[in-house]
């Protein structure tokens, strides 16, 4: 494929700054057109609408929606001979098995496996303490290193053979100032660090993972996604649509002897 039809999208915004850069990027490797929400969508998952509204804009079109929106209605409607779906680059990374379902980036990408289209959600790690972003400025060239795999994966990818198996892919990215320069495969993180308290009539909900990722004392072993980013390295996880299901030899059983069958 010499110059894929790309569709950007994500969940921040058409304004925001990683969307921008993903934009200007990826025009070196092929026709891109955006399809992206008007306003911050961040964490809505794979919210839908029951109808949108749309309006062009300079860089394709802007829909008042979620990410799954955009992605539903540019591949049914708007860019219906797109590639390849990017989402991204977000704000924030996505990292772990438990934010995956929650994430809006991650969920165009699985929105466009379903219409069998490869996508690719990229989203930035940002070094955060207990309550606030650390000091690193989120500049365009903060987002260096996102760029710089996107571009790659979006122009390689298809010739290696990578969306034969995988459906998408989940990309996320050091700031450019704590990149190594170096790309790892791997799985998103099986360690789940969520929990909340009490106080009064106010339960406060809390991630500790965030306040491990900023001293770089994560749990997570080799080949996971986090350790790749706090590592420095780019990250990227070769996923297929959530909710797949494989031969369960115990379950079939109980659905023979399920009392109400012949």
């Amino acid at each position: 494929m010499d110059e894929p039809a790309i569709l950007l999208t994500n969940d921040d915004g058409i304004d925001a700054t990683g969307f921008r850069v993903l934009y200007e990027a990826l025009e070196t490797v092929g026709e891109v057109t955006a399809v992206a929400p008007r306003s911050d969508q961040s964490a809505v998952g794979r919210a839908l609408s029951h109808s949108v509204s749309v309006e062009d804009h300079e860089l394709g079109h802007v829909l008042d929606g979620t990410p799954a929106d955009c992605v539903i209605a540019g591949l049914s409607a708007l860019e219906p001979e797109t590639d390849l779906v990017v989402a991204g680059c977000n704000q924030g990374a996505n990292l772990g098995e438990y934010v995956l379902g929650r994430s809006g980036t991650v969920s165009a990408a699985v929105e466009a496996a379903f219409f069998e289209v490869p996508a690719m959600a990229v989203s930035l790690y940002v070094p955060v303490d207990e309550y606030v972003t650390a000091d690193v400025d989120i500049e365009p060239a903060s987002f260096g290193a996102a760029a710089e795999a996107t571009t790659y994966l979006a122009e390689h990818a298809f010739g290696a053979g990578v969306f034969d198996q995988a459906e998408y892919l989940n990309v996320n990215a050091p700031v450019a100032a704590k990149s190594s320069g170096q790309m790892a495969v791997t799985r998103p993180s099986h360690v789940y660090r969520m929990g909340a308290s009490r106080e009064g009539a106010t339960v406060e909900l809390e991630d500790e993972i965030w306040e491990l990722m900023a001293s770089g004392d994560i749990p997570d072993p080799a080949g996971t996604d986090r350790r790749a980013v706090v590592e420095g390295r780019v990250s990227v996880s070769p996923l297929t649509a959530p909710h797949t299901t494989e031969h369960h030899e115990a379950l079939d059983a109980l659905a023979e002897t399920y009392p109400g069958a012949d």
